[in-house]
């Protein structure tokens, strides 16, 4: 018989077991969304519940919190996941909600927030074509945390500036360091490729293959440093978009190695890749076959196809985007691979978003072949029976048949580039499609170009007075070069200065050639004449056919008139404004932007070269 003191030394031993063990589970308790916010006009929320315990959809469930009402507790194919779908009401008010489960009611704390400030007016900014909007990788720009280069317990251990693919350190306290160089070229928009968590054993530096929606990747400084990064830009009357991903996720993903349903992604007897024909999705004679393929075929093994046609992985992405807006104060969204998703689901999508931030902005890639393709996938003007409400895209229409072509002389030159920006009709607001010479998937615009610079020159030039909203790639103001073959990382190097030690430093231009600091002073002269310029940001477009490699075109409005001519001839061209009376009526000549000389009705064009006057009455 045990004594007294053994007895009750047993007891305490087992009520400190339980407590252990129940705050063992109830950590072991994941639920997302990991938060959610009073006054949100999407206030009925499906929280997903994981554990590692099979017996979950065994348990009870149970939430007593003033203006919380549980609905339905849904039971999925895996035991080891529910669904809570839960009403807030509008009177909740924020605190931490338990939710606490089976009879021993171990509970697990769930945030209920206040909104950020401005409830969407102070961040879902959007972006127009007042915007410049400048694209970086996190890893590739500057290392200004060296606690984060490598994190114990990720699979990606790797860290070495001598490879092209393998991380280097670079991280969202580099980029907070120089938003003021940024702001500084014109740039009033930050898209990074993606932040959130990639826990992959390689090729990670790229973030497209993300293992945790509710987790900014800790090499980058966590979810801390993405809204310090938010903050910053805003404070800088500057504009943050997040690169979103819906078509697929990494294998790593914990709902792809425990899926909580059968149907979780889109999963084929034998692995499947996609065909990669969006033509069949429009196509009147196509097949279903075709279609299938397109849209539910993998990219790669390592990133598994998601299926938002079961209606609980709908919900966890819907979610996770309204989360991601309202948590890190996002003003713009970029869809990757948009041609690839579920498009019914998008718009679904796109609509949540819409209604909870009215002035958002979203644009997908469409890494498409015609403007009648890329139409199809935003608003247009096509009677077709599907109809998209995507805003924008990327507009990969001028670049692959327009500027390119026009500057190389081939395939009819700048009479293609015309042509190109003539079939703006299709788009129900061409202005709204994001123009770029080159991002992270492209052969850099200066190696497009033979490494020519003054064609790269014209071809900036171009970009930041066309329409649409301008995308300028890390990078592209001090001639970085590179190629996507044979490896793709030739296009993704460091930006130099971003490494403390670096030889060659952007930020204070120690280190430029005489030629890299003339581009960079060209791209801030024009970045900002541009910013302050109601002509070119929100003006009408007037171009006039073009002839013998020279291209005439101007930006209007009723404050302000430029001219913009592209002379890709190595020889002078006399240009007379009575050729174009239609916008140069009532003008004695204009100011060039660059270089402030002043030139009369008219005046010779500049070998290969774009000017671009201001004219004078």
């Amino acid at each position: 018989m045990c004594s007294r003191s053994s007895r009750f030394i047993f007891s305490m031993g087992l009520l400190l077991f339980w407590i252990i063990s129940t705050d063992t589970q109830a950590q072991d308790l994941k639920v997302y969304p990991s938060n959610w916010w009073v006054g949100m006009k999407w206030n009925k929320v499906q929280l997903l519940m994981h554990s590692s315990d099979a017996s979950l959809n065994k348990e009870e469930i149970s939430i007593k919190y003033p203006g919380i009402t549980l609905n339905k507790v849904n039971v999925l194919d895996n035991p080891k996941y529910l669904a809570l779908d839960i009403t807030i009401a509008p009177d909740a008010q924020p605190g931490i909600v338990s939710i606490n489960v089976g009879k021993n009611k171990k509970s697990i704390s769930w945030p209920l927030s206040k909104r950020r400030a401005g409830n969407g007016k102070a961040f879902a900014q959007g972006l127009s074509s007042a915007d410049v909007v400048y694209l970086l990788m996190p890893d590739r720009f500057s290392n200004g945390d060296l606690s984060n280069d490598k994190v114990t317990g990720m699979r990606d251990q790797t860290l070495n500036r001598d490879s092209i693919y393998h991380r280097h350190g670079g991280d969202l306290q580099g980029i907070i360091d120089h938003l003021d160089y940024l702001k500084d070229l014109g740039v009033t928009a930050l898209w990074t490729t993606p932040v959130l968590e990639n826990d992959m054993p390689n090729r990670t530096e790229h973030g497209y293959a993300i293992t945790d929606h509710y987790k900014v990747d800790p090499r980058f400084g966590g979810n801390s440093a993405y809204k310090r990064l938010s903050d910053e830009l805003h404070k800088r009357g500057m504009k943050l978009v997040q690169d979103a991903v819906y078509n697929h996720s990494g294998l790593y993903h914990i709902t792809v190695q425990d899926k909580p349903e059968k149907d979780w992604l889109h999963e084929w007897p034998a692995y499947t890749n996609t065909n990669y024909k969006d033509a069949a999705l429009m196509d009147p004679y196509g097949s279903l076959k075709d279609k299938k393929q397109m849209s539910d075929g993998w990219f790669t093994p390592m990133m598994p196809d998601l299926n938002p046609s079961n209606p609980y992985m709908a919900n966890y992405l819907i979610q996770n985007a309204l989360w991601c807006v309202e948590e890190f104060g996002v003003d713009a969204w970029r869809i990757d691979t948009y041609i690839y998703c579920d498009l019914d689901f998008m718009n679904r999508c796109n609509k949540a978003l819409l209604d909870e931030y009215p002035n958002i902005y979203m644009f997908g890639e469409t890494w498409v072949q015609t403007p009648l393709n890329q139409a199809y996938f935003v608003e247009n003007n096509l009677n077709v029976p599907w109809k998209s409400n995507l805003q924008g895209a990327t507009d990969f229409q001028t670049n692959f048949h327009g500027i390119f072509p026009a500057l190389n002389k081939k395939g009819g030159g700048f009479s293609q580039l015309y042509l190109t920006l003539s079939n703006d009709f299709v788009y129900k607001d061409a202005s709204k499609m994001v123009s770029f010479l080159n991002n992270h998937d492209t052969d850099r615009a200066l190696s497009q170009l033979g490494d020519d610079v003054s064609s790269y020159k014209m071809a900036v030039g171009w970009l930041l007075t066309t329409r649409g909203i301008p995308q300028l790639y890390y990078g592209e103001e001090i001639l970085m070069k590179g190629r996507t073959s044979p490896k793709d990382g030739w296009v993704r190097l460091d930006f130099p200065g971003g490494w403390k030690g670096d030889k060659k430093n952007a930020f204070t231009q120690e280190g430029l050639t005489g030629e890299e600091k003339a581009v960079q002073a060209y791209v801030k002269k024009l970045g900002n004449f541009r910013k302050n310029s109601t002509a070119v940001t929100t003006g009408k477009l007037m171009q006039f056919i073009p002839t013998n490699n020279s291209y005439v075109y101007f930006r209007y409005d009723n404050q302000q008139t430029v001219m913009c001519v592209v002379n890709n001839n190595s020889v002078e061209k006399e240009i007379n404004m009575d050729a174009y009376l239609e916008r140069t009526a009532g003008f004695v000549g204009g100011k060039d932007v660059i270089t402030g000389k002043v030139e009369n009705r008219k005046f010779l064009a500049s070998p290969n070269s774009i000017t671009i006057l201001e004219l004078t009455k």
